[in-house]
């Protein structure tokens, strides 16, 4: 896959061949995003420093599968709801102001 339209293309195919468009409202793929993000903290849980790479790396797979399929059920466009974010953040976020630190936009 080279970009995001196509790997959303698979995943539009891979649930359509199995009808399971049905169970994909906003609120189901939400839920499994967070489910799907509890596991994979999950692989962090007691060593974060020694963990099983390939299953954080499913567990990662099935986030993003399900955030592409929220952009789906939506019919968002994704590149532009990203960068979107990604354009407010750097205005809540000035380099000047926040390099190096962890604090909160309104804390800084």
């Amino acid at each position: 896959m080279d970009t995001l339209e196509e790997l959303k293309q698979e995943i539009e195919t891979f649930v359509k061949e199995r009808d399971w468009d049905q169970f994909h409202s906003p609120a189901n793929i939400a839920k499994s995003i967070a489910i799907e993000s509890g596991e994979l903290l999950e692989c962090f849980q007691w060593d974060e420093d020694h963990y099983d790479k390939q299953a954080v790396e499913e567990e990662l797979a099935d986030v993003m599968n399900y955030c592409i399929q929220m952009g789906i059920a939506l019919n968002l466009n994704l590149k532009d709801v990203i960068e979107a974010k990604m354009a407010k953040n750097a205005l809540k976020y000035p380099v000047a102001k926040c390099k190096g630190k962890a604090t909160k936009y309104d804390k800084l």
